[in-house]
């Protein structure tokens, strides 16, 4: 995943794990030798229509509104059909009233429509406040919650491991992050909910409670699963 940073000089542009409480606390209760976090690269501002999601400074996310606005404005001068004008004026108004547009409601017809636009703000912003930018790995951390990233995990003694996956991801989908042969060989997945693993001391108290499930190709991994998946090789 990439995160656009824009006038945030406080972090660091390049590869960045963000650190998940609730995965040293599985890392802990598994008595993990290794552990590794999800990890996303950080971008500057020149590549934003690449990024996954933005974060900007409070005092810079005007300038977002701009550009799209300029672009709009600009495409308003060229565009011939009726349907795209429409559009144009109706994201030109949103913007006006500083609404990204990613949060505006559209139809899914105006969302493919503007597919090809780039905007900027149509994709999840996150506004950082000056004072949480002594604490890059919040502000990381809420900016892949906006941009509908959620994580499932892999726990054993050899290592505890987060997995990042858009929301709504299937179990099947989810077994081909970790390896295409995985994924290939798919049997099932046996899932314990975060919560459960927690609240039984561990994955074998929690299997000895009953609360293992055992879930099929199409079953929509949960944020915080954690997995076990078997395949055939």
């Amino acid at each position: 995943m990439k995160i656009s940073l824009h006038s945030i000089s406080q972090i660091p542009l390049g590869k960045q794990n963000i650190k998940d409480q609730r995965l040293d606390q599985v890392a802990d209760l598994a008595k993990a030798k290794k552990k590794t976090y999800v990890q996303v690269e950080l971008t500057g501002q020149d590549t934003a229509t690449e990024a996954d999601a933005i974060l900007v400074s409070n005092d810079s996310q005007q300038d977002l509104i701009l550009k799209d606005l300029e672009f709009i404005e600009t495409r308003l001068g060229r565009a011939e059909e009726e349907q795209e004008k429409t559009l144009l004026n109706k994201l030109k108004a949103l913007l006006e009233k500083e609404v990204f547009i990613f949060n505006a409601d559209l139809s899914p017809e105006e969302k493919q429509l503007m597919s090809g636009y780039g905007l900027l703000t149509n994709k999840p912003i996150v506004v950082a406040p000056a004072q949480e930018l002594d604490n890059p790995n919040t502000l990381l951390f809420t900016a892949l919650k906006e941009s509908g990233f959620i994580s499932f995990f892999t726990a054993g003694e050899k290592e505890t491991r987060a997995w990042l996956i858009k929301q709504g991801t299937t179990a099947w989908e989810a077994a081909g992050t970790i390896h295409s042969d995985i994924q290939k060989g798919f049997i099932r997945a046996e899932i314990i909910s975060f919560s459960d693993f927690i609240q039984a001391g561990g994955e074998t108290n929690a299997k000895q409670q009953g609360k293992l499930r055992l879930e099929q190709k199409d079953y929509i991994m949960q944020d915080t699963d954690l997995v076990n998946f078997r395949f055939s090789k």
